[in-house]
């Protein structure tokens, strides 16, 4: 509100009712610059956290879970403070215009499938309020809410009744126990999944678990749980050998392999072991093979494992700089085994030195490997030999300009420099990097392996480490089986409490097993799609 001083009223009245509308726009505008000023610190601060996260310090640098965590925590600010404007709101309309005017997010969806609870808000009289007329209904307005109703333990009950013949009294008849999971346990299949889904999906250790189960009135002791996991595992193990022979009969893979700490027995101390992770994702071309991932414990980082591992295999192996892969080739005679290595990994030392020094050769490297990478966005999900003429076409020059670059760049560094050895670390696996350019079914980095092993990281975090070697293979099976399902968008619970309770009632039997596979899988009831696998 603007006032013109030089033209002010001489009635008293009005020059009041100015003071007062001027002194409300100001409070007004005052509110709004503090609405402001924190909503700018807020953004400020998430600039503060990104920069630490993407450019800080190694040791200084945060996890992106503890960035999510940051984010998450002024997220619910922000919106605590919302819902006091809302609530400070006398108008309806007012609310719903602040509601509208409010970024777009993604409030999830309600799908159909759902089960719908109504709850009926009707008026007290049904007579006019006009005329006292009968009223009739002509429509009513409906909103739809997402509501949880707890997870409930109950006690499942096996009533096998006895009967006896009068005539002949020796005889009695009684229909035969059914099989149980665990011999004379009390956990059924659905409790023990949930249990192993907790641990290795969701990342709650068996000792938190057993205290939310203590909360609903329920003790069981950890080493209960352990016993109860070993034993599901027990179950599961020949539907995790067939993923894993699957899985390794591919004709191209992705491995890895990630630490795994293991409690050494009599030492008060771990060891670190290793889990070894081969995954096929096809998906990026198009391809017919079902996504899965396979993973087997192995005590060290020796490159017998994977030999042992890859006895069989025929194919193109994409994997990281690590020499035992190597291993796989120079042992055989034939050409067998084709490696593709990975440009991530490539980009990476490129992409440290640059972080610190600001190098103009470094950021240079970068900025040739980044066309590389629009290139492959382009082409994602198209077929093979779509992808294998726009890389000849298009990624070819690039790569060669930029071998090229890198042998004239390197003579003039010094030796030592962390960038000279990126550099031989690209000249040295280069007939692995260019191999991308030949077969179109090859992606330009490992990173869905990578993806695969990261809820591994995860659950170590949390549990700490692995109680034996045998918890160990557990590690293996359940990570497996949850990762392959996932993969193949399989809710892993309701799928393997199904698996379990067909294993354990006979129901599938062992020959049958290739039914149960993710991609196989129906879920009970659900109606058989024409043309399915």
């Amino acid at each position: 509100m603007q006032i013109d001083l030089t033209a002010l009223p001489d009635d008293s009245t009005v020059l009041q009712s100015m003071v007062r509308d001027a002194v409300t726009a100001t409070l007004q505008r005052d509110a709004q610059v503090t609405e402001l000023t924190a909503e700018v610190e807020k953004l400020q601060a998430m600039v503060r956290k990104l920069l630490r996260h993407r450019f800080g310090r190694r040791s200084e640098q945060m996890s992106p879970d503890q960035l999510a965590l940051v984010i998450e925590d002024l997220e619910q600010e922000a919106a605590a403070q919302e819902a006091a404007k809302d609530a400070a709101e006398t108008s309806e309309e007012k609310r719903r215009q602040r509601r509208a005017a409010r970024p777009l997010r993604n409030l999830g969806a309600l799908p159909g499938h759902l089960p719908r609870d109504e709850v009926v808000i009707d008026v007290e009289s049904k007579e006019c309020p006009c005329c006292g007329g009968a009223l009739h209904l002509i429509g009513e307005a409906r909103t739809e809410m997402l509501n949880r109703v707890p997870a409930q333990l109950r006690v499942k009950v096996t009533r096998r009744p006895r009967y006896g013949c009068r005539t002949c009294s020796e005889a009695v008849v009684q229909a035969p126990a059914p099989e149980r999971p665990i011999d004379g346990g009390m956990a059924t299949e659905a409790l023990l999944v949930q249990i192993l889904v907790s641990k290795f999906c969701d990342f709650l250790p068996l000792y938190r678990q057993a205290e939310m189960l203590k909360r609903e009135g329920i003790t069981i002791d950890r080493s209960t749980l352990s016993d109860w996991v070993g034993r599901t595992c027990w179950w599961l193990r020949p539907l995790y050998d067939l993923v894993v022979s699957t899985v390794l009969s591919a004709p191209k893979l992705f491995a890895d392999d990630t630490t795994l700490p293991v409690l050494d027995p009599g030492q008060g101390k771990t060891r670190t072991g290793r889990l070894w992770c081969y995954a096929v994702d096809d998906r990026p071309w198009k391809g017919a093979t079902h996504p899965a991932a396979a993973y087997l414990y192995g005590e060290d980082r020796k490159a017998t494992h994977p030999m042992g591992h890859l006895a069989k295999f025929r194919g193109v192996l994409q994997v990281d700089g690590y020499a035992g892969f190597a291993s796989l080739v120079t042992g055989r005679r034939d050409d067998s085994i084709q490696l593709a290595f990975c440009w991530a990994h490539t980009r990476r030392p490129f992409y440290e030195f640059f972080v610190s020094t600001k190098s103009p050769i470094a950021a240079e490297a970068l900025a040739r490997i980044g066309k590389l990478y629009e290139i492959e966005a382009e082409i994602r999900g198209q077929s093979a030999e779509h992808r294998r003429a726009v890389r000849q076409e298009r990624s070819r020059p690039i790569v060669e300009a930029l071998h090229a670059w890198l042998q004239e760049q390197l003579p003039r560094l010094s030796g030592s420099s962390d960038l000279a050895k990126a550099m031989r670390y690209a000249l040295r696996h280069w007939s692995g990097l260019v191999l991308f350019l030949e077969d179109g079914r090859i992606e330009l980095d490992t990173n869905s392996v990578e993806r695969a092993i990261r809820p591994v990281a995860l659950t170590r975090k949390n549990a700490l480490f692995a109680g034996s070697n045998g918890a160990a293979e557990h590690w293996a099976i359940a990570m497996t089986l949850i990762a392959t399902a996932k993969l193949n968008g399989v809710e892993p619970l309701a799928w393997l409490t199904d698996v379990l309770e067909r294993l354990v009632s006979g129901r599938t039997r062992q020959h049958e097993l290739e039914q149960l596979l993710p991609w196989n899988w129906r879920p009970p009831g659900a109606v058989p799609v024409a043309g399915a696998a």
